[in-house]
């Protein structure tokens, strides 16, 4: 609804944070009742991106936090939104790209999609109603990111410090290991493949890779291919 995605720009704009990517809207886009709900952040609204599919959204990121109303059965770093806080600065600090996703108003975020982030975000609250709207998280989320801003050491990046990998890097390495294990029979198992290339997924995901990591992993795979040096 327009009214959600104006509700999460005026948070965004609360706490200092400007780049709102959309992932295919329900209702299309632009939609008036998102600047009727963005209340001075209409600017946010206006400068919006709109992306078909997540993989593309976030394929210039290289960490990606996943917010969710309870923890999934996916090995990652699982932080409060206080604790993502502090190491999302610490990441900014070192050049990395980083970003929040947010999920649906009634269904959050799937499995499929948790498993292309980094980390998780949970907020412990009532056990008995633990459900925020988007709104609200975006709130929430983007609060403890504007306060832990004083609170972070100072850090710099070193010229010849290894580049993260971009997700869109991750993603066309990952792509090509799939397509590999394939055509070799290792996901042949209808009933075990998502769940098998999910668990791949998240092995890279949580690595926090480097541009030159990425590129070894395309060497080892080239080499057990009999194809060859690195890429």
């Amino acid at each position: 609804m327009g009214e959600n995605i104006g509700a999460c720009a005026r948070a965004m704009k609360n706490c200092g944070l400007d780049d709102l990517r959309l992932v295919d809207p329900r209702d299309g886009w632009p939609n008036p009742a998102a600047n009727a709900m963005a209340a001075h952040a209409e600017d946010i609204v206006e400068a919006a991106r709109v992306f078909d599919t997540l993989e593309a959204a976030i394929a210039d990121l290289s960490y990606t936090y996943a917010t969710t109303a309870r923890a999934r059965d996916q090995v990652k770093p699982v932080f409060t939104a206080r604790g993502f806080a502090t190491d999302a600065h610490t990441r900014a600090e070192k050049g990395q790209k980083i970003g929040l996703l947010f999920g649906r108003e009634r269904e959050g975020l799937w499995n499929s999609e948790i498993s292309m982030s980094s980390a998780m975000i949970t907020v412990p609250l009532n056990p008995g109603n633990t459900s925020l709207n988007i709104g609200q998280a975006v709130l929430l989320v983007g609060y403890e990111w504007w306060t832990a801003q004083d609170q972070t050491v100072e850090q710099r990046l070193e010229t010849n410090e290894a580049l993260p990998a971009s997700q869109l890097m991750l993603d066309n390495f990952l792509g090509r290991l799939i397509e590999d294990l394939d055509e070799r029979g290792f996901l042949a198992v209808p009933e075990k493949r998502d769940r098998m290339i999910r668990n791949i997924r998240n092995i890279f995901q949580r690595g926090g890779l480097t541009e030159n990591e990425v590129n070894t992993l395309h060497g080892i795979v080239s080499f057990l291919k009999g194809q060859g040096g690195p890429r």
